[in-house]
């Protein structure tokens, strides 16, 4: 390959997605990842892209439901390149409501919903009855069921985007690598703790994980979100289940007896996976930041380095735009970075 104009060091959705926009607008990209593509968190099997409630706006709130609303071309314009599909399909979520207090609330976020998303996607409280086997019963008989959250199958799409951007003529070299140009840093947790070294103070950290998959084939049903817990249908017939949060853990890629009983609150809450197969289990280590928004920005005091880390548990969601923003930044100075986003942000944390 000729010098690279930029280049991205690590394979996850960050470093992906910054890879493929720089390509998008004509430079030569580099793209490092140390180990494999999706090595890290991006190789998870839950991909739920679902958006923040709609309340209390802001720009984290903003960004995201953008990035959401170019998913589907953006997916789709990954998988002609590719020919490889990333499993995305905009199928909902509901949510069941537990009291008459959280079906109020639900009701007031309707209405904030149709100021903010428009015509564009619904968010509204709906019989759980009209999902019948699949629903929970959450203690009114009511859901959220929103048409904003999207699925998508993370190992999947983390390798249509690397098959994308070599049929784009991006080089992606697994091991050692030569970084020329404007250098992105998306790295991961590992990643989140050398800036901290550098800078001599923690802007993030590590958050483990853990989900498994079942072989369950629930079609286009919306994915479910109730105690905290995911349950994901995929289009492969599979249906995932996530996850657990460890900031204190011993080993980063191990599952345990959490696991276990994160399938037992699934089977409990939709007693139609009882007996499903168990065909994946995995545990991955979370990139956190510190101002809990993904960093993106420049390096601060190391001139032509940049960071896109902290996707946290919205990496995919927030990828498309993530891309966009940081290609806008290295190749033409373009700054439309929300002022959360920035790498000071976790600093002054």
């Amino acid at each position: 390959m000729a010098t690279a104009d930029v280049t991205v060091m690590g394979g996850g959705i960050f470093g992906l997605s910054v890879a493929y926009a720089c390509l998008r607008k004509g430079a030569t990209v580099r793209l490092i990842e140390a180990r494999a593509i999706g090595a890290g968190s991006s190789g998870g099997l839950v991909g739920a892209l679902a958006p923040h409630v709609p309340d209390q706006w802001n720009e984290k709130k903003a960004f995201q439901l953008e990035s959401l609303l170019m998913a589907e071309g953006y997916w789709r314009e990954i998988e002609r390149l590719s020919g490889l599909s990333a499993g995305y399909a905009r199928t909902g979520r509901l949510q069941p409501l537990a009291d008459a207090k959280a079906v109020a609330l639900a009701e007031a976020r309707a209405e904030s919903a149709r100021e903010i998303w428009g015509d564009r996607a619904v968010w509204r409280v709906a019989e759980a009855a009209a999902f019948p086997g699949w629903a929970p019963e959450g203690g009114t008989g009511l859901v959220v069921h929103d048409t904003l959250s999207a699925r998508m199958h993370p190992q999947r799409a983390a390798a249509a985007l690397a098959a994308a951007i070599e049929a784009l003529g991006g080089e992606i070299v697994l091991g050692p690598g030569r970084a020329e140009g404007a250098v992105v840093w998306a790295t991961g947790h590992e990643g989140l703790a050398e800036l901290s070294r550098a800078l001599g103070r923690e802007v993030g950290n590590g958050v483990k994980g853990q989900s498994l998959s079942l072989r369950y084939e629930a079609g286009a049903l919306p994915q479910l979100f109730a105690g905290g817990l995911h349950v994901v249908p995929h289009a492969d017939g599979t249906v995932a289940i996530g996850s657990t949060s460890e900031r204190v853990f011993t080993a980063a890629d191990t599952v345990d007896g959490q696991l276990d009983d994160l399938h037992a609150r699934a089977v409990a809450a939709v007693p139609a996976l009882a007996g499903a197969e168990v065909v994946a289990r995995w545990a991955g280590v979370r990139p956190r930041a510190a101002s809990r928004a993904p960093m993106l920005g420049p390096w601060p005091g190391r001139a032509g380095h940049y960071v896109a880390n902290g996707g946290f548990k919205i990496g995919f969601g927030v990828a498309p735009m993530v891309g966009e923003v940081m290609a806008a930044l290295v190749l033409a100075g373009q700054d439309r970075i929300p002022e959360g986003f920035r790498v000071e942000a976790s600093l002054e944390r």
